[in-house]
């Protein structure tokens, strides 16, 4: 499938302009007023301003439990850090996927418990500077600033058990626009929600962004591998936005400038499962990565041409006991239905000009059976020569140098 691109005004150029007041946290480009060198010089176009951003992305298939009211997610998150300008969290099995969830009406409370959650972990730093504000009376405009800055969730969506969550800087609001989702059911019979994606996509000044959440067919047996394939070729075709009824905007989500695909794609490991567990155990990772399904298929083009992946340097995330450190196959009494094989179900894909990995890693939340993944990104974004810089960072043109 050939990649489409967006035709975008000629932008107007302008030269680096540092701002008087920054707000009082790192954008992309690490600025404490003075531009990183190693992300300052890569402009996106002759004629174009950009700015850079920094994008946390997850996914975590939750297995189906509920969270309880005092789950800490700072740590997953990475919250603490306040180094992030947008959030983008994906999940799958937020619900047991089961007749009633699949077949009935949609269960929004747990969806509702998670996103309160996220926004206790984003704000909590707020808040503690909200107490700190009222104790110190003569604080600083930049202290004012960060501690009246919070994140604000700009969308949410859930399809049965995928769910996914967009959170932004709150100054950063303004420059966003443009926002809309689609559902791609692709479970029982090809529609049903049990499987498929949620996409989320926005432009950010003149950047477009989609960011693609699945569950595809899942299954370790010889040829499920073509059915995973087959759904994440079909999200492709099948997931749509509106086009705009002033601009051209993209309707598809290869036509968007920058796509990062999430989510637990189920790629499982080609090799028996007596020998997977053996390597497994001497954390031969290099053989089994050889035999990973997905980069199998990477390496053979004959899927997901022109997508990325970073280095995968973390232990398979799936299938752990609940609440252990180790895979389930490990336990004498386990079914053995569910003494699956380690596999690296859960993965962050990436493609389009101007975005960057700079981090590929999991974490250890051992609340279901896989293991949360995250991906953090530098990204450009295009911004109009004249216009505004959004949350006080600093412009790069490439006409100041």
């Amino acid at each position: 499938m050939g990649e489409k691109h967006i035709i975008l005004p000629r932008l107007v150029p302008s030269k680096l302009s540092h701002r008087q007041q920054l707000c009082g946290h790192r954008s992309v480009s690490e600025i404490s007023g003075v531009v990183d060198e190693t992300l300052g010089k890569r402009p996106l176009d002759g004629q174009n301003d950009i700015l850079r951003y920094r994008v946390f992305t997850s996914t975590w298939n939750v297995g189906g439990m509920t969270p309880s009211s005092d789950l800490d997610l700072e740590d997953w998150m990475d919250s603490t850090a306040n180094s992030y300008d947008i959030y983008v969290l994906g999940f799958q099995e937020i619900v047991p996927l089961n007749a009633r969830n699949v077949l009935g009406p949609r269960n929004s409370c747990i969806s509702t418990k998670w996103n309160s959650l996220i926004g206790e972990a984003l704000n909590k730093r707020r808040r503690r500077g909200s107490v700190l504000h009222q104790e110190i009376t003569n604080s600083s405009a930049t202290e004012r600033s960060a501690q009246e800055e919070h994140f604000r969730c700009i969308m949410n969506k859930q399809m049965v058990g995928i769910f996914m969550s967009v959170w932004v800087r709150s100054n950063l609001r303004p420059y966003i626009h443009h926002l809309n989702v689609s559902c791609v059911g692709s479970g029982i019979m090809g529609y049903l929600g049990n499987k498929g994606s949620v996409s989320i996509r926005f432009v950010l000044h003149e950047t477009s962004f989609c960011f693609v959440c699945c569950h595809l067919a899942s299954g370790g047996k010889q040829g499920d591998v073509l059915l995973r394939n087959f759904d994440a070729a079909d999200i492709l075709v099948r997931t749509r936005f509106p086009g705009g009824a002033t601009q051209e905007l993209p309707k598809k989500i290869l036509d968007h400038d920058q796509v990062v695909l999430l989510g637990d794609l189920n790629y499982r490991i080609s090799l028996e499962e007596a020998e997977t567990r053996l390597l497994v155990e001497d954390k031969n990772w290099s053989i089994l990565l050889e035999n990973d399904q997905l980069l199998i298929e990477f390496s053979t083009g004959r899927h997901f041409d022109g997508w990325q992946e970073g280095l995968i340097t973390f232990s398979p995330t799936y299938k752990y006991h609940p609440n252990s450190d180790q895979y389930y196959w490990c336990f004498d009494g386990a079914l053995g239905k569910k003494k699956r094989a380690p596999a690296w179900c859960d993965r962050i894909l990436w493609r389009g000009k101007g975005l960057k990995q700079i981090q590929y890693d999991t974490c250890n939340y051992r609340l279901s059976d896989h293991r949360p993944v995250r991906a953090v990104f530098h990204a450009e974004c295009v911004i109009r020569g004249d216009a505004d810089c959004a949350c006080g960072c600093i412009a790069l043109s490439s006409s100041s140098e």
